[in-house]
């Protein structure tokens, strides 16, 4: 009901959006540029503006990744997909040439936002690395027929993917992922599986959310899963491919990350309305880049949220030894030749800082040369995997990291632990 009316809303706006774009497009003619100096003109296009993006429809947003530099070269990058399941397209950054470079699997998050997020860091990676990431697909495109996506659906596709990769493959999990990635790399190492990650990497994920719970966690964590099921699970309505599809909206969870920093986020429309008219074009230009990728937002598959909010957030499986795969309880303990990097960021409000650090704890059996722990200085969440502190040091630590392990067998690494 609440997705239908949503949609209904969307539907009923279109005029608007769409008068408010052509009065701007008539106003942007060559036989108005004279009279588009004035403030009255400015402040003009800067309501038409507002009206034409608050009545959008932010759809998956394209990662625009063209070109790199290798060696002082400027090199051509081609989007492929060389493997793809129902949920999700392992997606590769094809450089022009051949180069002896370490494979990167760049685990995106299951968690609202497309894997363009992480555009940022894929830029970082590709000049020195062969980046594939993992592009899950929205719940509401996916048809009905191609059944549902579990917990261990998330774990399985992680799985199939390195196994298509192959072996020396290092794993960097953003977010959410982190727990699938260390049930994943559990269950190839107790299978003796050769395309087990030669290192894993977790970036700001909630490995045990009962350390310095956030308000994210307690959101999670304050409510038993009917709750959940009751209130936030909607069935997607006919107008779209996944029709009759049990889903977590992405509009419940914008409008959720959005009302913890409402203040903010209405002064920075404000300070948008204020550049328009300025004519600030860089200040307001920014403004677009982040809020088009902010607002694009996808529903989740119902059972992989629900189970991951009872695993991670209510039960806290993993770091209690109690976490099930196929209905058998892992064994972290086997993970014995995965490589294990963690990085927090000190300011982190979404993933309470100590919660990834826990995944030392939990892979036990990994050797104190081969782990190591990093927490990034005056960041938050997202300052971890974008951003200038990313580039100039979160990104230089994991690649450092990388390539400690990628040149030197397991047994005889060197690597100087370092466990804040």
């Amino acid at each position: 009901m609440l997705y239908q009316l949503h949609h209904t809303i969307n539907q009923s706006v279109q005029p608007l959006h769409l008068f408010a774009q052509a009065w701007k497009k008539q106003l942007k003619l060559s036989w108005m540029q004279p009279f588009l100096e004035g403030s009255m003109t400015r402040t003009l296009l800067a309501h038409l503006e507002l009206i034409i993006r608050c009545t959008d429809n932010y759809e998956k947003p394209e990662f625009g990744i063209n070109q790199t530099i290798i060696n002082g070269e400027k090199i051509r990058i081609r989007e492929e997909v060389p493997y793809a399941l129902p949920f999700c397209d392992l997606l590769h950054f094809r450089r022009t040439g051949k180069y002896n470079h370490p494979k990167v699997l760049l685990v995106a998050p299951m968690s609202g936002h497309y894997a363009t997020l992480l555009r940022g860091t894929v830029e970082q990676f590709i000049p020195d690395h062969e980046v594939y990431i993992t592009d899950w697909q929205n719940a509401r495109d996916v048809p009905f027929n191609e059944g549902g996506f579990t917990f261990d659906d998330y774990v399985r596709y992680l799985i199939e993917f390195l196994e298509f990769l192959g072996p020396d493959t290092h794993v960097i999990a953003v977010c959410q992922p982190s727990v699938p990635a260390i049930v994943a790399a559990t269950i190839m190492a107790e299978r003796n599986n050769p395309n087990i990650p030669r290192s894993l990497t977790l970036m700001g994920g909630p490995v045990d959310t009962r350390i310095n719970p956030t308000e994210v966690n307690d959101y999670a964590s304050g409510k038993d899963l009917e709750w959940f099921e009751n209130n936030v699970i909607n069935t997607i309505p006919a107008d779209f491919a996944g029709a009759g599809q049990k889903v977590y909206p992405g509009f419940i969870q914008l409008s959720g990350f959005m009302s913890m920093n409402m203040n903010s986020h209405i002064k920075k429309h404000f300070k948008f309305f204020d550049d328009l008219v300025k004519g600030d074009g860089d200040s307001a230009e920014a403004h677009r880049e982040f809020y088009n990728e902010y607002l694009a937002v996808m529903d989740l598959p119902a059972d992989f949220y629900l189970e991951t909010i009872r695993k991670v957030f209510l039960d806290h499986r993993l770091p209690r030894g109690e976490m099930l795969f196929e209905g058998k309880k892992i064994d972290t303990s086997a993970v014995k030749a995965t490589a294990l990097l963690t990085v927090e960021g000190e300011n982190d409000d979404i993933t309470g800082k100590g919660q990834t650090k826990a995944a030392h704890d939990i892979l036990s059996n990994i050797p104190d040369n081969m782990r190591e722990h990093y927490v990034q200085p005056e960041v938050g969440h997202y300052g971890i995997f974008n951003g200038r502190r990313f580039r100039e040091e979160v990104g230089p630590k994991i690649k450092a990291f990388i390539q400690s392990h990628e040149q030197t067998q397991p047994n005889t690494l060197s690597l100087v632990t370092k466990l804040n």
